[in-house]
């Protein structure tokens, strides 16, 4: 989300004139969007505004915006007075504080009021930044930004507030622009992507959305993440079976495998829900990849407990898991009345048991494409090789002295490991 908004906002900086530059110190307005999900990323934050700080001391004039999850829906009175040189604050996803900003800097009134009607962030006319036009094959759209849902360790519905859907005639048209400016693939974002236009009765249903974005001339792939255990339709399942461009690749968290952990953290379903979710994808969807997401070492999490989790990543035999160690966040239910009881040592070696795990999974899954030839959507060369992904969303690596940017291309798959896989092509 993160990405797609930062993207917006270089692109309305450009319609003030502005060009790109990749040194801080060459700048006229830096802007830093910031996440607060974990401790790391906050901290990241702060270090990278502790850098800015003597950039800030020598030229009073440079224009430093905060926008994102430290600055949250209500405001951070406390982080400008820690950095008194940022100049401009905006909660995520809104890049109205800084237009409105630099349009009152200029003495080109007449100008302002026309640009300022352009730049309204959620119209669609922003998509990607011109150094990213004809660059960027796979980009991001947020379809609905906050949750309602408030899990005991999120800090999302607090800094992002209660979800809100974007109107869809917006994320069409950014959707077109998009495509126009060299996009091949989409990937529709949401806390809970799956509850797309439950807040709205004239907006569709994420499936709904996604079947008319599947009519854009242009467009080669669709993902979404995203998805709840609760929330995933057998309609959005189906759109994903039946529309070729609607890749199969689901991201569904279950976070833990013990249902005393789950309803500690307030997820709303039980391990065995889980599981015929799991069944119910890959009876509608075959060949479907699933990725789910897992935090290790919430308070009060047993040994026990603890192998539950192990147990069900065994059984369930998933594509990917992304794995967390838990870490409080301040106004958070579990950092209010769940002590943080489980060592860091302790959490580091639970992370370190399914990450083993999870790696000899993920190889025997991805061996099974070798000798098989699928199609391949490249989006960039790194270190002399072609990276793209498959449909199921793996990462595949192959030589080539040709531009294979943007290319759709069947591969032949000639090794696999637990992260990637190379091939020739065919």
């Amino acid at each position: 989300m993160n990405v797609a908004d930062s993207r917006r906002a270089a692109s309305a900086l450009e319609r003030f004139g502005y060009e790109h530059t990749p040194r801080a110190d060459d700048a006229d307005v830096i802007v830093l969007n910031t996440c607060m999900v974990r401790q790391s990323a906050e901290d990241r934050a702060y270090g990278r505004l502790n850098g800015l700080r003597p950039l800030a001391t020598n030229n009073p004039n440079l224009v430093v915006a905060v926008m994102g999850c430290m600055i949250g829906v209500k405001g951070n009175e406390a982080l400008k007075e820690r950095f008194p040189f940022i100049k401009i604050v905006s909660a995520p996803s809104d890049i109205r504080p800084l237009v409105e900003y630099l349009a009152a800097q200029t003495d080109h009134q007449e100008e302002n009021a026309r640009t300022d009607e352009r730049f309204a962030w959620m119209d669609g006319e922003l998509a990607l930044p011109s150094y990213e036009q004809n660059q960027l094959v796979s980009g991001f759209i947020t379809v609905m930004d906050g949750c309602s849902h408030a899990c005991a360790y999120c800090i999302i519905p607090s800094k992002r507030g209660g979800e809100k859907s974007r109107p869809p005639e917006h994320i069409l048209s950014e959707a077109r622009l998009m495509v126009e400016q060299g996009v091949k693939e989409i990937i529709f974002l949401g806390q809970i992507v799956d509850r797309y236009g439950r807040d709205n009765p004239d907006y569709p249903s994420l499936a709904g959305l996604l079947r008319q974005v599947h009519e854009i001339e242009g467009l080669e792939r669709i993902r979404f993440l995203t998805s709840h255990p609760n929330q995933m339709s057998n309609d959005l399942l189906d759109a994903v079976a039946e529309l070729p461009k609607l890749m199969p690749h689901i991201e569904v968290p279950n976070q833990a495998g013990d249902d005393e952990v789950l309803a500690n953290m307030r997820r709303g379903y039980t391990v065995e829900e889980y599981r015929q979710l799991i069944q119910r994808i890959r009876q509608r969807i075959p060949g479907v990849s699933i990725a789910t997401d897992i935090i290790v070492g919430f308070p009060g999490e047993t040994e026990e407990q603890f192998q539950h989790t192990y147990d069900l990543l065994a059984e369930l035999r998933l594509d990917v898991a992304h794995l967390a160690r838990y870490s409080p966040r301040t106004g958070t239910l579990s950092e209010r009345k769940m002590p943080d009881d489980v060592p860091d040592e302790e959490k580091w070696r639970r992370f370190r048991l399914l990450e083993e795990l999870q790696e000899g999974i993920s190889t025997e899954i991805n061996a099974r494409y070798i000798d098989q030839t699928v199609d391949v959507l490249f989006e960039e060369k790194k270190k002399g090789r072609w990276r793209g992904r498959t449909p199921t969303y793996k990462l595949v690596f192959v030589e080539s002295d040709e531009d294979l940017r943007g290319s759709l291309l069947p591969v032949k798959i000639t090794w696999a490991g637990p992260w990637s896989m190379r091939g020739e092509l065919v």
